[in-house]
């Protein structure tokens, strides 16, 4: 069975994603214009998945580049302590910015990320999540286009991983907890 073996339950399936990513396509598509040309600045590594098939539910000229940020390692719970670990190759001066997200959780990485990216000057900067957990969040961040409202679980697949690992799943699911729980239980020893 492999990592099928590490799944407690399947939350979202592939089928479930792939019909809201093509309704948040149509909505980003009603937002944005070919004049307004918006750059999706992808957070690596949880939300590359995401961005490929999101950027194929568009219909307008748009750009995409990468930030890559560092906040949990082998861990599930976020550290606090937000690192950019791989920056924009452009410039966002008078740009409309879309940050694409796998998750928002406690609102640490992408309220850091957004300030960031404001002090850039673009013309608007707004937020697509694939998740959304609002029962952990910290810092009070807008999240502009949902597709998934989550639960206080840990989650994984499409994107997501827990230590590198269950990202080439093509579905949401929640991992087991003694998976987890043996990583945490090393890590405070």
């Amino acid at each position: 069975m492999g990592m099928l073996a590490d799944i407690d339950k399947v939350l979202i399936s592939e089928d479930q994603l792939q019909a809201r990513i093509v309704e948040l396509g149509e909505s980003l598509n009603k937002t944005y214009s070919d004049e307004d040309r918006p750059l999706l600045v992808c957070i690596l590594k949880g939300a590359f998945m995401f961005l490929a098939d999101l950027t194929r539910a568009l219909s307008m000229r748009h750009e995409v580049d990468f930030m890559e940020t560092s906040s949990y390692g082998a861990r599930t719970e976020s550290s606090g302590v937000v690192r950019i670990l791989l920056d924009l190759e452009r410039s966002i001066e008078g740009r409309h910015v879309l940050i694409v997200e796998d998750i928002v959780d406690s609102g640490r990485t992408l309220n850091y990320v957004t300030r960031n990216l404001e002090t850039r000057n673009p013309a608007s900067i707004r937020v697509c999540t694939l998740l959304d957990k609002p029962s952990r969040r910290v810092v009070d961040v807008p999240v502009d286009f949902v597709g998934f409202e989550v639960p206080d679980e840990f989650v994984i697949g499409y994107g997501l991983d827990f230590d590198e690992e269950y990202r080439n799943l093509p579905f949401i699911g929640v991992l087991k907890e003694e998976i987890y729980a043996k990583v945490e239980e090393e890590d405070t020893r």
